[in-house]
């Protein structure tokens, strides 16, 4: 049974989806190649933008998200109180380790190891900008991760809302004891317009969407996520050549400032993603919620990251490169998670049962 089950999904699996790592390192070598080839065009893409959030990037968030958002019943909301050691997991991934682990290998790194091939006056920013990705978890693109494996929609959901809730609270005191700054400048408009445009309103347009839907029928819901995913698939990996399209000329021009960099924020982001996954292990959480508490508490709101970074040290500082390069990672790390977590979900789920 469990054979005709494998043979199923992979039945059920587009080539697309399928060869989804191969689309991705096409997609990183042509953003590269054509942020260097023209950088002009890419300059004007990134110029579209208000409170330093990306309008075009917003966009193509919102093809990446609604899809997954009309999947969620919010009359099951109620149920995630079920999973409170998941929530709980999470949340102490996210803002009681996530932080200071990447401060110490910030430290341990840049300030150490790497110091002698990076320019010294730069050091303390890069460590800085680390802090500030580490200390923003991750909001709207969770959505795609936990749906890529198969996460539980309601969980998740209410994972993001709880992170943006706190967030609000507790990210200028986290960064001000982590970086010694007495008084930071938290970028309110970005923050704020991102929970409005990246949570708020898909969330509302998506259930609106839904209902419709459900008034005719199942099937017209079925047949609209069906139409729906690939292109949910696409915007994914256009935003990945944007991405590496507006940072083509950094990436050619500082190649080993960038591959250091990412150093840390790669040993950070698996360390998170290894210890929620073994902690929800542990504790007997299920793997439809142990999934995505994984991906969440290894993800980054690196817009929030980068508008700080901006507001704080400057366009052109260490901590603003720092940040980008986190945005850099972000996607094809968060995929080998995903595929990694989807590959070990019978060792999991044999551990979480006994």
């Amino acid at each position: 049974m469990s054979t005709q089950t494998n043979a199923g999904r992979r039945a059920g699996i587009g080539v697309f989806e399928r060869y989804l790592s191969v689309w991705v390192g096409l997609c990183i070598v042509a953003g590269i190649s054509l942020g260097h080839l023209a950088p002009g065009a890419f300059a004007v893409i990134a110029g579209a933008e208000f409170a330093h959030v990306n309008l075009v990037v917003a966009g193509l968030i919102w093809l990446m998200i609604v899809p997954m958002l009309l999947k969620i019943d919010f009359a099951a909301l109620a149920g995630v109180r079920e999973h409170w050691r998941g929530i709980g997991i999470t949340l102490f991934i996210n803002w009681a380790v996530k932080p200071f682990s990447m401060a110490l290998l910030g430290t341990l790194f840049i300030a150490g190891l790497f110091a002698p091939w990076l320019p010294a006056a730069q050091i303390h920013s890069y460590i800085a900008g680390l802090i500030l990705l580490a200390a923003a978890p991750c909001t709207a693109m969770v959505f795609v991760w936990s749906n890529l494996c198969e996460g539980e929609p309601h969980f998740t959901l209410s994972q993001v809302a709880l992170n943006d809730a706190i967030m609000v609270f507790a990210f200028a005191p986290l960064v001000a004891l982590l970086l010694g700054v007495a008084s930071i400048t938290v970028p309110w408009d970005t923050l704020l317009l991102s929970v409005v445009l990246y949570i708020v309103l898909p969330v509302v347009i998506a259930q609106v969407l839904r209902a419709v839907l459900l008034r005719r029928s199942q099937a017209a819901l079925r047949t609209t996520l069906a139409v729906l995913q690939p292109v949910s698939l696409l915007a994914l990996l256009t935003t990945l050549v944007l991405l590496f399209g507006f940072q083509g000329e950094a990436i050619l021009a500082h190649p080993l400032i960038i591959a250091l960099l990412a150093v840390p924020i790669l040993l950070q982001v698996y360390l998170n993603a290894g210890l929620a996954y073994w902690l929800s292990r542990r504790f007997g959480v299920a793997w439809c919620v142990a999934a995505p508490s994984a991906l969440i508490g290894a993800s980054n709101f690196f817009e929030l990251a980068v508008a700080a970074a901006i507001s704080l040290f400057g366009l052109d500082s260490g901590a603003a490169l720092a940040t980008v390069v986190g945005v850099l990672v972000e996607v094809p790390v968060m995929l080998s998670i995903v595929a990694l977590v989807k590959r070990s979900r019978s060792w999991y789920e044999r551990g979480a049962a006994a």
